[in-house]
């Protein structure tokens, strides 16, 4: 409400002083309509002068042909018209098309389901989500009952086969039944292939309508509206329970969306009778749902997958450890959401919670040990009494150099070596500083005993030991006359005479 006397400065500056409706509006910080209403003015609309066009000869024979064929392009009638005399550019066409042609407006008629009739299926993407070091798309796999319009929600970190089928299992159970009819668009995971009425269903989701008994349709193409419902729960997901929502990890936002959806969303009022809310409906509905099977859907992914020389599997970028003797060997993973297993035939071999992360390794205590064991033993094989017995330390210093990723078996036979050539009291003297500095290598041994030999002044050990060729022992050489070689150095007389 403005004052009388603001009022009466408005029309003093306007009629008096001749301001300008900006002036005043700026000078007392107002609205230009404000001071249009107080001055009473009324602002005279400009009269634009309508220029003659190329087109205005060909009007009305543009807007009877656009009535009877609302579809057609401009470019299509720029070539009807110019046999007609039309030599206006089809730009200038396109601008009259666009403001003649009937607004096409589809009239939907209202859809009537009988409890426990039909269920809507759709995901949703709800961008990316970090953990550890890998970006996961976050997406929710959504079904709409549609005549009580119960919703079941749960977020995956992927939109796999595998997750979609099992989305469908927990689906059922959390309703206790199962729809007659699932209507889906043109996903993927549902249709392989679609030719006028011909459509290929993929086999898996097949599978899991044989196991349930409900049957799979898809929406025809570009009609979004045959399953609006779930388009609809969609967006309100989006709105009422994902906006600004925080959250730790991925089984906290799930726990979150159970929470909302029994508090918040099966609290609203039923769209058909406002005196009855969701949840009340439901529990109508539950009643008229298939009852489901004893077992629910395998929908796990099994795949053959092999390890290589290490004792690892790779799945999805990250390493799960196996069994040492499974190495080499062509295993069945298994994978769920939160369990990866391996199986030697029908014989489980390790069983691990899953990563979503990327590049970790997933690894058993007892698969590390049993490859420590092996390559301990494998070393013990070369000479273990004679090591044993002239270096006390020689186990810790095989650990140690195991752990570093040394051969045993060549740890073992240079070590052996250099017990030979050297003796067990410099190898003893040699392991205790390659312990002590950390390099349990048998090449830092072999440095340490030549450095110590050459620190004594003593002569270079034989390049061959009697003790390992025997053979040798009694091997003969005969000398060769020295004489002969003084004969081929000695320079010819040129003298023939002497």
């Amino acid at each position: 409400m403005i004052a009388d006397e603001l009022i009466a400065k408005i029309r003093r500056f306007h009629y008096a002083e001749h301001w300008k409706l900006g002036t005043i509006a700026a000078e007392l910080d107002l609205s230009w309509d404000t001071v249009r209403r107080c001055i009473n003015v009324v602002i005279p609309a400009k009269t634009v002068r309508k220029l003659p066009t190329l087109t205005d000869p060909y009007l009305e024979f543009i807007r009877s042909t656009l009535e009877r064929h609302p579809r057609l392009r401009a470019t299509r009638l720029h070539q009807m018209l110019q046999p007609r005399g039309y030599s206006g550019s089809v730009v200038q066409l396109r601008r009259v098309v666009a403001r003649l042609r009937p607004p096409r407006r589809e009239a939907f008629l209202r859809l009537h389901l009988l409890p426990g009739e039909q269920a809507q299926v759709d995901w949703a993407h709800f961008g990316k989500i970090r953990v550890g070091r890998a970006d996961r798309n976050l997406s929710a796999f959504v079904m709409v009952l549609s005549w009580s319009r119960a919703i079941f929600l749960e977020f995956f970190l992927d939109q796999t086969l595998e997750s979609f089928l099992r989305g469908h299992v927990r689906a059922f159970d959390d309703f206790s039944g199962v729809p007659r009819v699932l209507l889906y668009d043109n996903l993927k995971a549902a249709v392989l292939e679609r030719t006028s009425g011909a459509i290929r269903f993929h086999p898996r989701l097949i599978d899991l309508a044989s196991h349930y008994h409900f049957d799979p349709r898809p929406c025809r193409p570009a009609r979004g509206n045959e399953k609006g419902r779930v388009e609809r729960a969609i967006g309100y997901v989006r709105t009422s329970f994902f906006e600004a929502r925080h959250f730790r990890s991925l089984a906290d936002l799930n726990t979150q969306a159970r929470e909302w959806r029994d508090r918040v969303a099966h609290a609203r009022r039923w769209v058909q009778d406002d005196r009855r809310t969701i949840a009340e409906v439901f529990a109508e509905e539950r009643d008229r749902l298939l009852s489901r099977p004893s077992h629910p859907f395998e929908s796990d992914l099994v795949r053959a997958t092999h390890s290589g020389k290490t004792p690892y599997v790779r799945f999805d970028l990250n390493d799960y450890s196996i069994p040492p003797e499974t190495v080499g060997k062509t295993l069945t993973l298994v994978a769920s959401d939160s369990l990866v297993r391996l199986f030697d035939g029908n014989r489980e071999v390790a069983r691990h919670p899953r990563s979503w992360d990327r590049h970790e390794v997933v690894e058993i205590p007892a698969h590390v040990q049993a490859l420590v064991e092996s390559k301990r033993q494998a070393a013990h094989s070369v000479s273990p009494d004679r090591l044993r017995a002239a270096v006390a330390e020689i186990d810790s210093f095989l650990a140690a150099a195991l752990e570093r990723g040394e051969s045993m078996h060549k740890t073992r036979r240079d070590l052996v070596t250099l017990l030979d050539d050297h003796g067990p009291k410099a190898l003893r003297e040699a392991i205790s500083a390659a312990l002590a500095q950390r390099t349990p290598r048998a090449s830092s041994v072999a440095f340490l005993l030549e450095k110590q030999r050459r620190a004594e002044g003593r002569r270079p050990p034989s390049p061959v030991s009697l003790s390992r060729r025997p053979d040798l022992a009694d091997l003969v050489i005969e000398p060769n006359n020295l004489e002969v070689y003084d004969e081929l150095s000695r320079i010819p007389d040129d003298d023939p005479a002497d």
